[in-house]
C-alpha cells in the first residue's frame, strides 16, 4: 500500500501528495481521519498506542485514526484502517470536520483537515500488537475529567477534540446509539466488555 499522504489547501482541496514522513517532517497540510467507537453503554473505546509508533507512543488515543491514500475516499479509508488496527469492521457516520496542528518533542508535525467518525463497537475486535498495547472503555464525562486532570496521556488530538468540540462529541455518540437502538444499562454494558476486549 502506497504511504504516500493527500495535500491539501486550507479549503480542503486536494493540490498533491507527498510521502507520510516527509509530509510530517514539513509540516505539509494533509487529508487525515479519526474515529470513536461506542458501546451499547454511550462509552468510547480507546487505544493505547505502541510505544514504538513514529510520534504519540504509549499515549491513550480515540479508537482509530489515519490518513486516506491518493484517490482513496475518506470513509473507504477508515474502514480500511479499521481493520489494520483493530480487526473490526462496521458502519461508520461522519460527526464533525476539524483542522489542527502541533509539533511533538521528536520534531514531527501534525497539521491536518481531519473528518471524525463514529459507529458502534462491534463485539469482535482483534487489536494489532504492533500498532495497540491496550484498550479501555469510557465515558465520556470519564474522558473529559481525566484530560482535564492529565493532558499529558493522551494524544494531542484526543485533548484537542475534548477542548474544542465536546458538544460534536456528544451529538455522534447519541446518534450512535439512537440508530442501533441499543440498550444502555450498565449490565449489558459489562457483558459487552467482557465478551469484545478481555482476553484470557
Amino acid at each position: 500500500m502506497s504511504d504516500e499522504l493527500i495535500l491539501v489547501n486550507a479549503q480542503n482541496r486536494a493540490i498533491g501528495r507527498a510521502e507520510k514522513r516527509q509530509v510530517h517532517e514539513a509540516g505539509l497540510l494533509h487529508r487525515a481521519f479519526s474515529i470513536f467507537l461506542i458501546d451499547p453503554a454511550g462509552r468510547i473505546l480507546l487505544q493505547q498506542r505502541h510505544p514504538a509508533k513514529y510520534h504519540s507512543g504509549g499515549l491513550w488515543t480515540n479508537s482509530c485514526c489515519g490518513h486516506p491514500h491518493p484517490g482513496e475516499q475518506t470513509v473507504r479509508a477508515a474502514q480500511r484502517r479499521l481493520g489494520e488496527e483493530l480487526g473490526a469492521s462496521c458502519p461508520l457516520r461522519f460527526g464533525f470536520l476539524t483542522r489542527y496542528d502541533t509539533r511533538f518533542a521528536n520534531g514531527l508535525i501534525e497539521n491536518e483537515i481531519v473528518y471524525v467518525y463514529f459507529g458502534l463497537a462491534p463485539a469482535d475486535i482483534t487489536p494489532n500488537p504492533e500498532e495497540i498495547s491496550a484498550l479501555e472503555l469510557v465515558s465520556l464525562a470519564e474522558l473529559k475529567a481525566e484530560v482535564t486532570t492529565s493532558p499529558e496521556a493522551y494524544s494531542f488530538w484526543l485533548n484537542y477534540y475534548i477542548v474544542h468540540h465536546l458538544e460534536e462529541m456528544k451529538r455522534g455518540i447519541e446518534e450512535v446509539l439512537k440508530r442501533a437502538e441499543v440498550s444502555v444499562s450498565s449490565n449489558s454494558a459489562e457483558v459487552y466488555l467482557e465478551r469484545s476486549y478481555c482476553s484470557s
